[in-house]
């Protein structure tokens, strides 16, 4: 690969933000190909694996064979048929049109899920849908296998689609999303794997111009679950909305990263990850980067991750990276917080007459309720709550058996 010269720009002096000078982000190491040899290897001290539990995913850095053992179907949430006139599914095959058409892999897991997958469902959604659209991918077994997914919504469309994975499976997975001039979509993903599942996936996003995109990550099972998340702006005045939950169980590994890309003016993006870890060996991952390029001014940024630890011996990483090349912005900033339970909270509630068990119920409910509701698909919230209540009452700590037991 030939090496290009860079040349940094004579800065305005009466300006020093008009030529930001053009250096390679940090945040943003990776190449972008398709080319697994263009991809190293991920050892344990590489910056964008560090975290990561690599010797408990190596089957995942070579292209295999895949089984073709996990189920993919979509329809209406309510389990009627999709209107083929707003939601047109399809299979095509990898490289074929719409596959590879938003970004390019970033990491050696996310390539070998390219090459790996021997086809892709497709479902394309325009005009106005009156019920989330469900596809559901469900795990038959550990025979390792790949799936890619791309999801599309055409200009003015508005859209809620539900991506629900479970069951048993070690899963390589690509998703990529576009969404068209000023569409509103929102997307959610939920990860409810048996005892003993793998999934690691890359998804690639992309929002058009003026266009709002509502993407959430819900993680509730799974061994080692690493969720990767590439995405940028088609033009101006795009809105992107992250969300985030996680609960993480003894053993577990659960990791998400976010890549958000500003390279266009007057585009506001909010990351909000929140996540609760209960049990010896739990260990959970979140690193948060933001790169405003020197193109994109106008823009409006936040990113925030908070960490519930319900009991000893649980791990959290938190990460925000945040990376400004254009200083004629609206704000940009992060947060991260890995702690306990509030004592403040509880007093407050205790001081109220609310019991100490009842009390913390409260401040857990509390805790992933607000988020909960913000993903904003009523058919899918209580079922959440509900999931959430019973995974803490599996904890190892007695007292937690009864925070959110049922009233």
């Amino acid at each position: 690969m030939s090496q290009q010269e860079v040349r940094v720009p004579v800065a305005d002096p009466k300006n020093p933000y008009a030529m930001p000078a053009a250096m390679p982000s940090s945040v943003d190491r990776q190449p972008r190909s398709f080319d697994v040899d263009d991809f190293t290897v991920p050892r344990p001290k590489d910056p964008d694996w560090r975290f990561t539990p690599i010797a408990r995913m190596e089957e995942f850095f070579q292209v295999f064979q895949a089984s073709a053992a996990t189920t993919v179907t979509v329809s209406n949430i309510d389990g009627t048929a999709v209107d083929p006139e707003r939601v047109r599914v399809g299979d095509v095959e990898m490289g074929a049109e719409p596959t590879g058409t938003v970004l390019a892999p970033s990491d050696r897991a996310a390539v070998v899920q390219w090459h790996s997958a021997r086809h892709a469902v497709t479902v394309a959604m325009s005009g106005e849908l009156y019920q989330p659209v469900l596809v559901k991918i469900h795990g038959n077994g550990l025979d390792l296998d790949a799936v890619h997914l791309v999801i599309t919504a055409a200009a003015d469309t508005h859209a809620d689609i539900v991506v629900e994975h479970d069951g048993l499976a070690r899963l390589a997975e690509g998703v990529e999303i576009s969404t068209g001039r000023h569409s509103q979509v929102s997307t959610t993903f939920i990860q409810e794997w048996e005892q003993g599942s793998k999934h690691v996936g890359n998804q690639r996003i992309h929002v058009g111009e003026g266009a709002s995109l509502r993407h959430s990550v819900v993680t509730l099972g799974g061994d080692v679950v690493r969720i990767r998340m590439d995405q940028d702006f088609g033009g101006e005045e795009g809105d992107l909305n992250m969300l985030g939950i996680y609960f993480v169980d003894p053993g577990e590994h659960i990791e998400h990263r976010t890549m958000v890309v500003h390279n266009h003016p007057a585009c506001k993006s909010r990351v909000v990850y929140k996540g609760a870890l209960d049990g010896k060996g739990a260990h959970a991952t979140w690193v948060g980067n933001a790169l405003i390029e020197p193109n994109a001014p106008g823009t409006d940024s936040y990113e925030l991750n908070r960490n519930l630890v319900l009991t000893p011996g649980a791990v959290a990483d938190s990460e925000p990276n945040l990376e400004i090349e254009n200083g004629d912005i609206v704000g940009a900033g992060h947060a991260s917080s890995v702690g306990r339970f509030d004592d403040e909270e509880l007093f407050y509630l205790q001081s109220r007459g609310i019991p100490e068990i009842e009390a913390r119920k409260l401040v857990v409910r509390g805790f992933f309720g607000e988020l909960v509701e913000e993903i904003g698909v009523p058919a899918i919230s209580g079922h959440l709550m509900k999931v959430i209540d019973r995974r803490l009452s599996r904890g190892e700590n007695e007292a937690m058996q009864h925070v959110l037991e049922e009233k």
